[in-house]
């Protein structure tokens, strides 16, 4: 297996971004190219430079305009070959940048919900756009910054050679010992270069998350604490930015003095050669464009590759924090979920939290095709995490769930998540439409499918009031709509999905009276002719129902009809007492 097909999340920043590369691998030599012609160019003209002295030197009239026109030539060619260069590489980097940010992306969607459940989503955004900004510069440096004094300072020793093999050795050793010296420095700052990225990705993650919640943050009058609590962290951001900056300054600042001396003594040595008369006038010339050009070079060298590390460390933090291994893979044999019937059936269920004690013990519990199964208990007797194992939002450390006999872990998660309906408490929709939020449930469906949908879900009522109707953006998480328009567009979600199985996670729990009355008669439609789990704590809503299941404590204290459990003492009876509903 080569480096380019290791997964993400065993790659280095440096093989990850060669991989990335690779994939517009003639791009990148088009553009390697042009950067040696023009460099080769660039160098070529200071020789130039030197034969036209030394021809004006000698009077030789003859050869002037062919000096010239070498010269010319030599600059003409080195402005173009940058321009090929930039034109090719317009195109290369930046679609080099967007593959990475769709790679993240599609490696970041396919973790599990855990995943997720412990880190903020605005971090994790910021952290893609940074590394794709951070590639994207690591690119440019390299190309137009490191390379080409890298090829100048080669190029620049080869001719100081020529002139005098003693002084270009010297020069030559006198630039690899800086350059290891540089080396050392550079890696004496990482870490702080890494605090500066932890800092900043820690601004883009807390930025995101109070916009997220400001309805919160206002209703608490909050807006002066987290203008607070903002303004300090942006404070340790700026700090540790400082710090970072400053240690790359006496970088800069160390090379500086030791390139100018190192300048100056090699232009004192050829004035002292032309002395002795053991070299010409154009030497001179050209000795003293190579020492600027050394100079130059290594500190436009030194400059790109500290910022290149300050780059990479915010790559490798970035890659570090995504590209971590799914935890829920698909088996490469495994087979779609076969759903005909739409059975479920829990078997000896162990299930605990990260860092929480147990929550489902021994938990078994059989659902037969069709039937309507009522989830009730108090808060935290496992209920919703019975509706998520059944979505394998988490693998299970013990038991097995079934559908129509098959075990969900073995079959793939694409095929569980099509034979699943769900509508919660929380609805989540997308900043966009709501004809897009309602075919999100199926992306082929024609818009008479969807409008039907809408119909069926009792949406059109709000609907057709809307400015754009059905083109009208609903607003981040759905803002521009109340709770009871925001369900029933989830159940036409649903409906769209057309899935044997249906999800009910307190779906009408938040809402009024009146709009929980028109969500209910929708779900009532949806419900027909499918297998439906209903997570309720208002006990009005799965009276109807055919089984109640009561838990406490992550298992099964009681359960049957309705109307069975409200006659006999025990705690469905307690739970409609509590509620003040009528007994039987």
């Amino acid at each position: 297996m080569t480096a380019s097909e290791l997964p993400l999340e065993q790659q280095s920043a440096l093989r990850f971004i060669l991989g990335a590369a690779r994939r517009r691998f003639w791009s990148h030599i088009v553009v390697l190219l042009s950067v040696m012609v023009a460099v080769g160019c660039s160098i070529g003209s200071q020789y130039a430079v030197k034969n036209m002295v030394n021809v004006l030197a000698a009077h030789r009239v003859d050869e002037v305009w062919l000096a010239f026109g070498l010269l010319a030539g030599l600059i003409a060619a080195d402005n173009l070959a940058w321009r090929v260069g930039g034109w090719v590489a317009a195109r290369a980097f930046v679609v080099v940048t967007g593959d990475i940010r769709r790679r993240l992306f599609n490696h970041m969607l396919g973790h599990s919900h855990g995943y997720f459940a412990e880190r903020r989503p605005g971090m994790l955004a910021g952290r893609i756009s940074a590394t794709g900004n951070a590639v994207f510069r690591i690119e440019s440096l390299t190309f137009w910054n490191v390379l080409p004094p890298l090829f100048a300072v080669f190029g620049a020793m080869l001719l100081l050679i020529s002139v005098n093999a003693v002084m270009g050795l010297a020069v030559v050793v006198v630039a690899l010992v800086l350059g290891v010296i540089l080396k050392r420095l550079a890696e004496g700052g990482e870490a702080l270069h890494k605090d500066y990225a932890v800092k900043a990705a820690s601004v883009d993650g807390e930025l995101v998350d109070v916009i997220n919640n400001v309805g919160v943050v206002r209703a608490f009058g909050a807006l002066r604490r987290e203008r607070r609590r903002f303004a300090g962290r942006v404070g340790h951001e700026m700090d540790a930015r400082q710090e970072s900056l400053r240690y790359l300054e006496k970088l800069r600042i160390f090379h500086a003095v030791c390139t100018a001396g190192l300048t100056s003594a090699l232009l004192a040595w050829t004035l002292h050669l032309w002395v002795l008369g053991r070299v010409s006038p154009g030497d001179v010339v050209l000795v003293t464009t190579l020492g600027f050009t050394v100079l130059h070079g290594t500190r436009d060298l030194a400059v790109a590759l500290v910022e290149m590390v300050q780059d990479f460390a915010r790559l490798t933090d970035a890659l570090k924090a995504l590209l971590v291994a799914h935890d829920m893979v698909d088996d490469p044999d495994a087979p779609p979920l076969d759903v005909r019937r739409g059975a479920i059936s829990f078997r000896h269920i162990e299930f605990a939290y990260p860092d929480s004690d147990v929550l489902l013990r021994d938990f078994s519990l059989d659902i037969q095709p069709g039937e309507k199964i009522g989830l009730v208990g108090r808060s935290g007797s496992g209920k919703t995490t019975l509706l998520a194992l059944l979505q394998r939002q988490f693998d299970l450390p013990e038991g097995q769930i079934l559908i129509d006999g098959e075990d969900i872990s073995t079959r793939t998660q694409a095929s569980l998540a099509g034979a699943i309906a769900v509508v919660s408490q929380d609805v989540q929709l997308f900043h966009r439409s709501v004809l897009e939020n309602i075919r999100y449930g199926k992306p082929s469906a024609t818009d008479s499918e969807v409008r039907a949908a809408a119909e069926a879900a009792e949406c059109m009522g709000f609907i057709r009031k809307l400015p754009d109707r059905f083109d009208t953006m609903v607003g981040e998480r759905g803002m521009k709509l109340s709770g009871g328009q925001r369900q029933r567009i989830a159940i036409a979600r649903a409906f769209l999905c057309d899935s044997p199985i249906l999800l009910l996670d307190e779906a009408t729990s938040a809402l009024d009276s009146e709009s929980e009355k028109s969500v209910q008669e929708a779900l009532a439609r949806l419900s027909h002719g499918r297998t439906v789990i209903a997570v309720a704590h208002r006990l009005s809503t799965v009276k109807d129902f055919d089984r109640i299941v009561v838990m406490e404590q992550g298992r099964i204290v009681d359960q049957g009809a309705p109307d069975a459990l409200a006659a006999r003492p025990g705690p469905y009876r307690d739970l409609l007492a509590h509620q003040g509903m009528q007994l039987v």
